[in-house]
């Protein structure tokens, strides 16, 4: 089956998948101007393949979708609700550039990456898994560990001879003992947290996609800062990647406050507080505007 999706513009595919260049092949990556990844449409597995076929005044997005079940129209529209949400593609940037005009580098950021938008995981859950895995380590070796988890607990699609994982779902990951989870790389308490949080969503008791929602940013991190494993900068980052709550800055994050220092500050070290204060000329797009600074620090932008 094959979809075209007419995102909202200005949209730049190839700015707003670089992010994910150099990812895992089996897994989720962008290569060559396409993007891929395993989505599930209820529990059927579909890869999608993603191209540009538009430009960023008029864009326009070609997905393939590929499965070893017969994929419906329902499925067709399950997949497309979710790449609208996974590249925000009913966002309009408008507002964003209107509110940071008279800030000296993010006009020119903007400009540099019109059409730029920031991507949001499938599940708040993944996001969750993620920021865990992430707390206090290298993003390298984080990821590395991330990796080992989707291939270890994560439903596998084969096609053509080729292998590909989803992210593994709560119940995968509930069903899994710690010490499993610890097999791939994670510490006592990292797997302790994620496993303790996939039974609650099991069993019910909690329901992270509902957060989603939700209107006020300082309740959903009172929330979920009463989960065991669960700070400020967790909850800032999994609102701000799987919630699209884009007006979240996760002011602790070490690598978001090392790009504002180097645009803003000299380069000096600075801290979360100052990091807030500089924030706060972004209005309610902080985390939008610290993704533009992530990509362009990435990119090797100077400005």
């Amino acid at each position: 089956m094959r979809l075209r999706t007419k995102p909202v513009p200005p949209f730049d595919f190839h700015l707003s998948a670089t992010i994910f260049a150099g990812g895992d092949l089996q897994i989720r990556t962008y290569e060559n101007g396409t993007y891929w990844q395993v989505l599930r449409a209820q529990n059927k597995l579909i890869l999608i393949t993603i191209s540009s076929t538009g430009t960023v005044d008029n864009p326009e997005l070609s997905v393939e979708l590929q499965s070893n079940e017969e994929i419906s129209n329902n499925d067709g529209k399950l997949i497309d609700e979710i790449i609208r949400s996974l590249f925000n593609l009913t966002f309009d940037l408008t507002a964003f550039y209107e509110e940071v005009k008279n800030d000296p580098i993010l006009s020119k950021l903007t400009q540099r990456f019109r059409g730029l938008k920031s991507p949001t995981t499938p599940t708040a859950f993944e996001a969750l898994v993620d920021s865990i895995i992430e707390q206090q380590i290298s993003l390298n070796v984080a990821h590395s560990i991330e990796r080992t988890v989707i291939k270890t607990f994560g439903d596998v699609l084969t096609l053509d001879g080729h292998l590909y994982y989803a992210f593994p779902t709560p119940y995968q990951l509930a069903r899994a003992t710690v010490g499993q989870l610890r097999n791939c790389g994670l510490s006592l308490r990292k797997a302790e947290y994620i496993h303790d949080i996939s039974k609650s969503i099991v069993g019910g008791e909690l329901n992270l996609e509902s957060f989603k929602t939700h209107a006020h940013v300082e309740e959903i991190i009172k929330e979920l800062c009463k989960i065991r494993g669960i700070g400020v900068w967790t909850a800032e980052l999994t609102m701000l990647r799987g919630m699209n709550k884009l007006e979240v800055l996760p002011a602790d994050d070490l690598g978001l406050r090392r790009h504002i220092s180097y645009y803003y500050c000299n380069d000096r070290k600075i801290s979360s507080e100052e990091a807030r204060r500089i924030a706060e000329g972004w209005g309610k797009w902080k985390g939008l505007a610290g993704f533009y600074l992530i990509i362009a620090a990435r990119l090797g932008v100077e400005v």
